[in-house]
C-alpha cells in the first residue's frame, strides 16, 4: 500500500534570518583595531596641526615651547614678510611650471615604456628591463652628472635641467609595467580583431581603462617635482629661475644664520617660525590637489604591485 507523503506548503514555511554572532575574541580584535587606527591617525595628524599652530603663533610662545595644537599670540607677520616679496610669487610660478611640465614629460615617457616592457612578445624585453633596473643601483655620481647636464648638454640655468634628468622613475616604471601585465589580454585581442593597431589599442583601449595607475603615477611625479630643491640649487644661479623650495630654503638660511639679521624684530620673528610657514606654504597645494585623485590612489598602487 502506497501512501502519499504530504507536501509542505513552502509559503507557510518561515525562514528565520540567520545571524552569526561575533565571538568575544573577534569583538576584542575589532575594538583593538579601532583603537590602534585612531592612535595612528592622531600620531599622523598631530605634526601637521602643530605645524599650522606654530605658523600662526608669535616668536615668544614658540621659543617657550607653549604652542601645541592651537596658536598662541596669533600673528601673520611672517606670512606678510614672505608673501609680500614679489620674488616669492615668481618662484612659486616657476614651481608650478616645473611641476606641470616635468610631470607631463615623465608620464609621456614612462607610460609607453612600461606598456612596451609588459608585452611578452617584445624582442629584447629582458635587456630593456635590465637597463632600467641597472640605473636603480648604479649612477655616474654627482660630479659626472653635473658635467653632463651643465656643460655637455648645456642645460644650466634652464628649466630642462630640472625636468629632464629624472624624467623616468624606475620604481614608477616597474609599478606601471606590472599593472599592464595584469591587463586583460582578451580586450586587446578583440580590439586587434576589429582592426586596431598596437598604437590604437594602447591609446583607445588601455589608457582609458588605466586611470587608477595613471593618476597614482601622476601624483608621485608631481609631489617629487614640487618638493625637489637640490637639482635647482645645483643647476640654477639666477634667482628668477628658482622654485619656491629654493627661495624658502634661502630664506630660512638667511634668517637663522645671519648675525646681522637677528638684530631686528622682524628677523627674530621670521627666525622663530619661518620653518613652519615654509612647510605650510609648500605642502598646501599638494594637500588641495590630493583629494581629487585620492579615489584612484590605493587601487592604482595595489593593481600595479600585485602580479596575477
Amino acid at each position: 500500500m502506497v501512501t502519499d507523503t504530504p507536501t509542505p506548503d513552502l509559503a507557510a514555511v518561515r525562514t528565520e534570518p540567520t545571524t552569526v554572532k561575533d565571538t568575544p575574541g573577534y569583538r576584542a580584535f575589532k575594538i583593538g583595531n579601532v583603537v590602534v587606527l585612531l592612535i595612528v591617525c592622531a600620531v599622523t595628524l598631530y605634526p601637521f596641526v602643530n605645524l599650522v599652530a606654530k605658523a600662526f603663533s608669535s616668536e615668544g610662545f614658540i621659543a617657550a615651547g607653549e604652542v601645541n595644537l592651537l596658536p598662541r599670540g596669533f600673528n601673520l607677520e611672517t606670512f606678510s614678510v614672505v608673501m609680500g616679496d614679489s620674488l616669492f610669487w615668481v618662484n612659486y610660478k616657476n614651481t608650478i611650471v616645473y611641476t606641470v611640465v616635468g610631470t607631463l614629460i615623465s608620464m609621456v615617457l614612462t607610460t609607453p615604456y612600461a606598456y612596451a616592457l609588459s608585452r611578452p612578445e617584445l624582442k629584447g624585453r629582458t635587456f630593456f628591463v635590465g637597463i632600467a633596473v641597472f640605473t636603480m643601483f648604479f649612477s655616474g655620481g654627482l660630479i659626472p652628472n653635473y658635467i653632463l647636464v651643465a656643460d655637455v648638454l648645456g642645460m644650466r640655468n634652464t628649466m630642462w635641467a630640472i625636468v629632464l634628468p629624472g624624467a623616468i622613475s624606475v620604481f614608477n616604471l616597474l609599478v606601471m609595467k606590472s599593472f599592464f601585465e595584469n591587463f586583460p589580454r582578451d580586450l586587446e585581442e578583440a580590439a586587434a580583431i576589429d582592426g586596431l593597431t598596437t598604437y590604437g589599442i594602447f591609446g583607445r583601449i588601455v589608457l582609458p581603462l588605466s586611470k587608477a595607475v595613471l593618476a597614482t603615477m601622476t601624483l608621485f611625479y608631481a609631489v617629487g617635482l614640487w618638493n625637489s630643491w637640490f637639482n635647482s640649487f645645483l643647476y640654477l644661479d639666477q634667482k628668477e629661475l628658482f622654485p619656491v623650495t629654493v627661495y624658502l630654503r634661502n630664506l630660512i638660511a638667511a634668517a637663522s644664520g645671519s648675525p646681522a639679521a637677528a638684530a631686528g624684530t622682524d628677523a627674530i620673528q621670521i627666525g622663530a617660525n619661518i620653518q613652519s610657514v615654509t612647510m605650510l606654504l609648500t605642502v598646501l597645494p599638494i594637500i588641495c590637489f590630493y583629494p581629487f585623485i585620492q579615489r584612484y590612489f590605493v587601487s592604482g598602487v595595489m593593481l600595479g604591485s600585485v602580479k596575477g
